[in-house]
């Protein structure tokens, strides 16, 4: 019988090449077909978009509309004929949550307060993205637009301007994905498509907790540190501990920190160029194909195409206010945030949940069987 399984015994098998090498395993996901869709649909909704508002007189909220491009990514999993309803909420919330941000900075809600406002909308988020059966990218997105409201803005007029930027490009968003629906696949007698977890309100309320912790416990530690970016750090607690089992969770620090380094030096290199605003629109298009295309493959293969989008963006949001610098800025949050994501995960862990860890790096330990 297997003896207790504390969680300093995760520490090495944690750190060795089985590990590693499992993190970057590649696997053909399921059904690509609805992925790369809402990437070229996301793309498409920019390549309109941004555009459009570059030349009119609000060219300064161009990242708002990148926000609002972000909805067409959601609903590819929808049943049939649901899929334009679940955009249309992810929109709403996706709105709610630059506005919740913009209200409390106009408020002259400190950083302090910020961190607590973003850890609560990521927890209230994720149950929302459950019960609405948002699939992915999930959570992580509102909680992404919330960190790119949080500077404050000059003008109460400009404060206006992001919440209606992003609502009417997420608007547009649910147009184009309503208006080319018939290309999504819909599942069939052969394939069918994935379907949602489902989690008690007890278990769904814990993860809730654990998401809202983790965010709020990496923010503070990134605010301690003097770091400029601490939204960031929560990001990267929470991508770590909304892994479904113990051993994604750790596999997805690993890919999540892999990824940040190689797309931050991707953006740093861009950055250096001083590239036009054109330039960077036609980069964020491809990015949001490649994401979607290879982030089912490996997680870190898609956060190598996250980062620099979600950094470009950042760029547009700032309107001037940051430079080349955010691509270290990243990586540094990034660390710290996954850092605790796993010590997290670890703490909250179940003996359940370490037992099936430790099983698997048995199992991966095994040797292959012979062929002869």
């Amino acid at each position: 019988m297997m003896g207790r399984i504390r969680r300093r015994h995760l520490v090495l098998p944690l750190l060795g090449r089985q590990h590693l090498r499992d993190s970057m395993q590649v696997t053909r996901p399921a059904i690509l077909r609805n992925s790369t869709l809402a990437g070229i649909q996301s793309a498409l909704v920019v390549l309109v978009a941004l555009p459009l508002v570059q030349l009119s007189a609000w060219s300064h909220l161009i990242g708002y509309a990148g926000l609002g491009a972000l909805v067409a990514l959601f609903g590819r999993f929808a049943p049939k004929g649901r899929r334009t309803w679940t955009v249309f909420k992810v929109a709403v919330c996706q709105t709610a949550s630059v506005l919740l941000v913009t209200l409390a900075s106009l408020a002259g809600l400190g950083m302090a307060g910020m961190m607590a406002l973003l850890a609560l909308m990521g927890g209230a988020f994720y149950i929302i993205g459950l019960k609405g059966r948002f699939g992915p990218p999930g959570a992580l997105i509102f909680m992404f637009a919330a960190t790119a409201a949080m500077p404050a803005p000059a003008a109460p007029e400009e404060a206006t301007g992001r919440v209606i930027m992003t609502g009417a490009v997420a608007m547009l968003s649910v147009l184009l994905c309503a208006l080319t629906e018939v290309f999504r696949f819909k599942g069939d007698d052969e394939c069918s498509l994935p379907a949602d977890p489902v989690m008690s309100a007890r278990d769904m309320g814990l993860v809730a907790v654990r998401v809202t912790a983790s965010a709020a416990v990496a923010g503070y530690v990134a605010m301690w540190a003097g770091m400029a970016h601490p939204g960031w750090a929560s990001l990267g607690a929470v991508a770590v501990v909304l892994g479904t089992k113990l051993h994604l969770s750790l596999h997805r620090a690993f890919q999540r920190m892999a990824g940040t380094v190689v797309g931050s030096l991707g953006v740093w290199l861009l950055l250096q160029a001083e590239p036009s605003v054109w330039i960077i629109i036609a980069v964020l298009a491809l990015l949001q194909i490649l994401t979607e295309v290879l982030i089912g493959f490996n997680y870190a293969l898609g956060q190598m195409f996250v980062t620099p989008m979600a950094l470009l963006m950042t760029y547009q949001a700032s309107a001037g206010r940051v430079g080349p610098s955010i691509a270290s800025e990243r990586v540094l949050d990034t660390l710290l945030g996954v850092a605790i994501g796993v010590l997290l995960a670890l703490l909250l862990s179940t003996h359940a949940d370490r037992a099936h860890f430790m099983e698997r790096h048995r199992q991966g330990r095994k040797p292959p069987p012979s062929l002869g």
